[in-house]
Formats: structure tokens, C-alpha cells, sequence
């Protein structure tokens, strides 16, 4: 209803705003110190420090363009545009594809909430187990991300299976047409719990090695991951509008296959560089 909308909406505002403000009220700890040091270098209305910060930001800017073209984050913006596809799959396209069935009948809709929180599962607890416990690894993130793209691609199949072909384009009436089984709604929040789980697998892993290579030049990097991600997400939340779901699911397969392989060359590569300084591969 408006009324619920309009709650949510106000609710979400709020939160946004409150943390708005605690992130700006965050001080580095390098920052700190430099006050205490040299209070007295402090003038007011000099505009010295405001021209630090714009050329700072201006040399973050050119090193993060000549960044983008280097191997190893060629090679990870595979990877990275392939979790901007499913993050818009999961989030936008199979809600819809959920709400548009109308076999599931009175309750399609209410399955979209369900089918978020069940993405939301999968999320915490692939966060949790792979991010919290991935110290204790000997074997790398490899393993991980084999993991998340194995869940995907069984999400995938399952998907295809359960879901009709016009479900991502179907008008606000829905659809009546049926896949190669009856869907099932069990099925279909058994698929949202796995797309969840998957994309924590890959995030988690990209966070990490992304941390780990670049540590001298964190921003540039991650700043190039958003980048990456956001594009490929706005790309797919375009087509999304026009393709089939088979078409869709295709495209997510191809540039996840793809992706895993280009994870493993630049995780292989990490990997040797630390074997030949004598360092534990656990310590990453």
C-alpha cells in the first residue's frame, strides 16, 4: 500500500542520513596525530590544506586511470563485471521473474520479499564462513570462488528449469507460460539462498585480493572495482528489459566462466610471487 511504501521509504531516508553523518564525524587516525603534533600549523582560513586534498585527490584520480590498464586488474575486471551482472540479476530480475508467475498464484508477490531475504541468508553466511574464517585457509581463495561460481551456475540451471522464458518481460498481468517444470516455489527460494551465497564467495574473494596486491594503493584500486562493477551493473539492468531469461542467464554464465579463469591466473600469480618471498600462503 502507499501508506507502507511511504514507511519504508522514510525509514530508509532516516538510516541513510544517521549514517551519513557518523561517516563524516569518522577522523583518520594519521589525521589525528598531525593535529596534536603541529597545532600551531593549523591558520585559520588558509587555504593550503583544501588545495592538499584537491591534488590529492586529483593524483588518486590518475592513478587509478593508469591502474585500470595494468594485467592484473584487466584480468580482475572480468571478475568484477561478471558480480555487476548477477548483482542485478539477483537484486532487480529475479524478483520480478518470481512476481511475474502466476501458477505461484495469490502469493507470487509475497514471494519477492521471501526470495530477498533468503538472498540475504546466503549473503551472511558465505560472508561469515569465508570471509571471517578465510584466514585459517592454506589453500587460497581459488577453492572459494570455484565454490560460488559452481553455486551460481547450479542457481543458473535451476532457474532455467523453473522459471518461464518471459518472466523478466512479462506484462503487469504476468505470465501464464511454463519452463521445462512446474514451478516451484520451494525451488525458486532454494535458487535465491544460492545466488546469495555465491556472490559472497566472489565479493569476499575480489575484497581480499584486491587488499592484498595493491595494499600501497588501496583506493585506486577498489575505486576501479566500483567502477567496473556499477557499469556492468547499469549495462545489465538495460538489457534486462529486452532479453529473454535464457539470454540473460547465458550472458551470466559466459562472463562468469571467463572470470573464474582470470581470478585463478591473477590468484596463481599472487601465489607464486609469495612462494618465491618465503612467505606462508595462509598469511593473506
Amino acid at each position: 500500500t502507499e501508506s507502507d511504501r511511504r514507511t519504508v521509504f522514510i525509514a530508509l531516508t532516516v538510516i541513510s542520513l544517521v549514517g551519513t553523518v557518523l561517516f563524516f564525524l569518522i577522523r583518520k587516525q594519521e589525521d589525528i596525530k598531525a593535529g596534536e603534533e603541529n597545532p600551531a600549523n593549523e591558520i585559520p582560513g588558509d587555504n593550503s590544506s583544501a588545495q592538499n586534498k584537491m591534488t590529492r585527490a586529483l593524483a588518486a584520480f590518475k592513478k587509478s586511470i593508469k591502474l585500470s590498464f595494468t594485467k592484473e586488474i584487466m584480468l580482475l575486471s572480468v571478475t568484477t563485471a561478471y558480480t555487476g551482472l548477477e548483482l542485478t540479476f539477483f537484486s532487480g530480475v529475479y524478483g520480478t521473474c518470481i512476481g511475474a508467475v502466476n501458477r505461484f498464484g495469490s502469493e507470487a508477490k509475497s514471494l519477492i520479499g521471501l526470495s530477498g531475504i533468503f538472498i540475504g541468508v546466503g549473503e551472511i553466511l558465505g560472508g561469515g564462513i569465508f570471509g571471517l574464517l578465510s584466514k585459517k585457509s592454506r589453500f587460497g581463495r581459488n577453492p572459494v570462488v570455484m565454490l560460488g561460481v559452481v553455486v551460481h551456475f547450479l542457481a543458473f540451471y535451476l532457474i532455467f528449469l523453473n522459471m518461464p522464458n518471459d518472466a523478466p518481460i512479462a506484462p503487469m498481468e504476468g505470465t501464464d507460460d511454463t519452463a521445462y517444470m512446474i514451478p516451484s516455489k520451494n525451488v525458486a527460494i532454494f535458487c535465491s539462498f544460492l545466488l546469495g551465497l555465491g556472490d559472497s564467495c566472489f565479493n569476499t574473494q575480489l575484497l581480499s585480493i584486491l587488499g592484498f596486491l595493491y595494499s600501497e594503493d588501496s583506493a585506486p584500486a577498489f575505486a576501479i572495482f566500483k567502477f567496473v562493477q556499477s557499469i556492468c551493473a547499469a549495462v545489465a539492468y538495460f538489457y534486462s528489459n529486452y532479453f529473454l531469461l535464457q539470454w540473460q542467464l547465458l550472458i551470466m554464465v559466459v562472463v562468469g566462466f571467463f572470470g573464474t579463469i582470470t581470478f585463478f591466473l591473477v590468484e596463481w600469480k599472487a601465489a607464486a610471487a609469495l612462494a618465491a618471498r618465503g612467505s606462508d600462503y595462509s598469511s593473506i
